[in-house]
C-alpha cells in the first residue's frame, strides 16, 4: 500500500495563541505540527501570556518567541513573519481577536502579523457559548468565511468556571487536518482550485410537518468535500439535510429545497473549476404550500398536485464554461446505459453509477460500489469499498479531467 507523502513536511507553520482558558491545548498543539514534519513559529498576544509562557513555545520548537513589535526593530518582526508562514493557525481564537481579524485591526505583534498574511489561514475559535452565539461574533465568523478563512469549531464540551456548551476548543486532531487540508499537496490539481460539492436529500414542504424528499443521508456528498479539500481545494458544499457535521476546512450552505440548492450553486459555479452534484435532488415539489397543517381526513392530501423541479444538473452542463462537471446516478442495479445517457444529456464529464438498493451499499451506510464513466469513453469498476475511498477515486479521476486541460 502507497503511504501519501505528509503534506506538512517542510512546511512553516505559524501559530498565533491567544487569552482563552484553552491556551495550554496549543503547546499539544505544536508538538503535533513539528511531529507531521512541520517548523512551527508560535506567536502569543499579551493576554496569552497569563496562561501560558513563550518560554513553553520555545522548549517545543526551538524558536524564540518575540513578544512586540519592538524586540526586533532591526527585522521588523511581523514582516518577517508573516513572509516566512506557508500556513498561519490560530488557536484558540479568541471573540476579541476574531473581532479583530475581522475588522483589519493592527495594534500589536500578532494583528500587524495578520495584516501581513498572504498564505492559508486556519482559526479555531474557543470562548463560552454565549459569546460565540453573539449576532457580531458570528458576523466576524461570516466575514472570514467569505475570505477563505478555514474555520475549524467550536465543539460542545467542559468551558471555563464550569460551564458546559458550544464554544470549546475543537480538537488537536482536527486541526491539524484543517491546516493540512489548507496546505493541500502542492503536486495536486486540485490544489487551490475551486471546488462545489453537493450533498444531501432536497426535502420539499406540503405544509408545516410533512414534505416529499428522499433517503439520501449526504455520507457520499460530505466524503466528497472532505477529500477534495484535503487535496487543497477551496470546497464550498452545498447541504440538504442531514446529521452529519460539517467537514474541516470546508465551507458549508445549508439549503433545504431543490430551488434554494440551485439558487446557492448558480451564485457560486461562475468562480468554480469543479462541481460535484452528489445531491439527491427532488425530482418533484408540492404546486401549493400549506402554511397550516393539512388535516388526514380532508382529504387534500390524496389530491396533491405536484410541479417538475428545476434539472440543476442539466442548467450547469449547458453552462460549463470549461469547469469539470461530475453527476450521480443512484440505481437499483448498475444501470451503464442509464448513466452514459445521462452523461450525453446532461453535458458531464464524469458519471458516477451507484447502487443504492443492497444492505451494504447506497443511502445511509457507509460503503458503496459503482461504476464511473467518462465523456471520453473511459470507465473504471469500483467493488464494494467505504464511501471515503471512492470519494479518493472520483478525486482522481477529477484531477486527470483537470490535468488534461
Amino acid at each position: 500500500m502507497t503511504v501519501a507523502p505528509e503534506v506538512l513536511a517542510g512546511r512553516h507553520v505559524l501559530l498565533v495563541v491567544s487569552g482563552g482558558i484553552a491556551a495550554y491545548k496549543s503547546a499539544n498543539l505544536a508538538r503535533a505540527l513539528l511531529r507531521a514534519g512541520a517548523s512551527v513559529q508560535a506567536l502569543l498576544t499579551a493576554a496569552a501570556g497569563k496562561f501560558v509562557g513563550p518560554a513553553t513555545f520555545e522548549g517545543l520548537t526551538g524558536r524564540h518567541v518575540p513578544l512586540d513589535v519592538f524586540s526586533d526593530t532591526g527585522q521588523v518582526p511581523h514582516i518577517h513573519l508573516a513572509r516566512e508562514a506557508d500556513v498561519a493557525v490560530f488557536a484558540p481564537t479568541t471573540a476579541n481577536l476574531i473581532a479583530k481579524l475581522a475588522v483589519g485591526i493592527a495594534d500589536d505583534l500578532v494583528t500587524s502579523t495578520a495584516l501581513m498574511l498572504d498564505c492559508p489561514i486556519v482559526v479555531a475559535p474557543a470562548m463560552h457559548t454565549e459569546m460565540w452565539r453573539h449576532a457580531a461574533t458570528q458576523a466576524n465568523v461570516a466575514t472570514l468565511r467569505r475570505r477563505g478563512v478555514r474555520i475549524v469549531g467550536p465543539d460542545d464540551g467542559p468551558l471555563a468556571a464550569g460551564d458546559v456548551g458550544e464554544g470549546r476548543l475543537a480538537e488537536e486532531s482536527a486541526i491539524v487536518d484543517a491546516v493540512r487540508a489548507a496546505v493541500g499537496p502542492s503536486d495536486s490539481p486540485l490544489a487551490g482550485r475551486r471546488v462545489i460539492v453537493s450533498a444531501g436529500g432536497t426535502r420539499e414542504p406540503i405544509d408545516p410537518v410533512r414534505f416529499v424528499g428522499n433517503r439520501s443521508s449526504g455520507k457520499m456528498g460530505y466524503a466528497l468535500a472532505r477529500e477534495a479539500a484535503r487535496r487543497g481545494g477551496r470546497v464550498d458544499l452545498v447541504a440538504a439535510p442531514n446529521h452529519l457535521d460539517d467537514p474541516v476546512g470546508v465551507r458549508v450552505h445549508h439549503v433545504e429545497t431543490a430551488e434554494q440548492m440551485r439558487s446557492v450553486i448558480v451564485s457560486l459555479v461562475d468562480d468554480a473549476d469543479v462541481v460535484m452534484k452528489a445531491a439527491a435532488v427532488a425530482d418533484f415539489r408540492p404546486a401549493q404550500y400549506s402554511d397550516r397543517k393539512i388535516k388526514k381526513d380532508s382529504g387534500d392530501l390524496a389530491q396533491i398536485k405536484l410541479v417538475e423541479n428545476p434539472d440543476i444538473l442539466a442548467e450547469l452542463g449547458a453552462r460549463k464554461a470549461g469547469r469539470v462537471l461530475v453527476g450521480f446516478a443512484a440505481e437499483t442495479d448498475l444501470a451503464e446505459d442509464h448513466g452514459r445517457e445521462k452523461l450525453r444529456r446532461k453535458g458531464l464529464d464524469l458519471i458516477v453509477v451507484n447502487r443504492v438498493d443492497m444492505a451494504d451499499a447506497g443511502f445511509s451506510v457507509d460503503t458503496n460500489r459503482a461504476v464511473l464513466i467518462r465523456a471520453d469513453g473511459g470507465r473504471r469498476e469500483v467493488p464494494l469499498t467505504t464511501k471515503d475511498r471512492l470519494a479518493g477515486v472520483v478525486c482522481d479521476e477529477v484531477e486527470e479531467l483537470l490535468a488534461q486541460r
